[in-house]
């Protein structure tokens, strides 16, 4: 005969396997979100995670005992503006608007070092990683010994064969004049 204690044990026990049974249940049912550096960006709405690019970035640095790189805000801006006048010229050019050290200037940002990748076509943050990890004038830049920050813009343009441009400007802050 079995006694209340040894039942009461024996539905506990149950219970906490019903539990873990469907939590494992549900997990499988759950919808797989898609990881960010793989979201199309040639379609009207989707922005770019600049916070997974940044990380992209940094992981790939620390491979090459580089430091992590920090999203700034006016590299950013920089970013975007170029991904932008590039867009609307529906060319790939890093003198689009301006040349690169002459819209670091007009923007007031002091650095001691500085590089421009852009790109166009690229319709995930992963492709545009992947070509300028390909090309050793891009991932020089990615390499940029002493970078800290970062800015990164896609734009998304509907009329151009290329559908997306990209802008990715890394510095390192000259911290002096600060």
């Amino acid at each position: 005969m079995m006694s209340v204690r040894s039942g009461a044990s024996i539905a506990v026990a149950a219970l906490a396997v019903a539990v873990l049974l469907a939590g494992c249940a549900s997990d499988n049912y759950l919808p797989k979100a898609e990881p960010s550096f793989y979201r199309n960006l040639a379609q009207p709405g989707v922005q770019l995670d600049e916070a997974a690019a940044a990380s992209m970035i940094s992981g790939y640095r620390a491979n090459h005992g580089l430091p992590a790189v920090a999203l700034d805000p006016d590299l950013t801006r920089m970013a975007q503006g170029q991904a932008e006048i590039m867009a609307r010229r529906d060319k790939l050019d890093h003198s689009a608007g301006k040349p690169f050290v002459t819209r670091l200037r007009a923007a007031g940002y002091d650095a001691k070092t500085a590089a421009e990748n852009i790109g166009a076509g690229y319709h995930t943050l992963a492709e545009a990683f992947s070509g300028w990890r390909d090309s050793p004038p891009h991932k020089a830049n990615m390499l940029l010994k002493g970078a800290t920050r970062i800015g990164i813009a896609a734009v998304y343009t509907p009329r151009s064969k290329y559908k997306v441009y990209w802008s990715m400007i890394v510095a390192e802050p000259d911290n002096r004049k600060n």
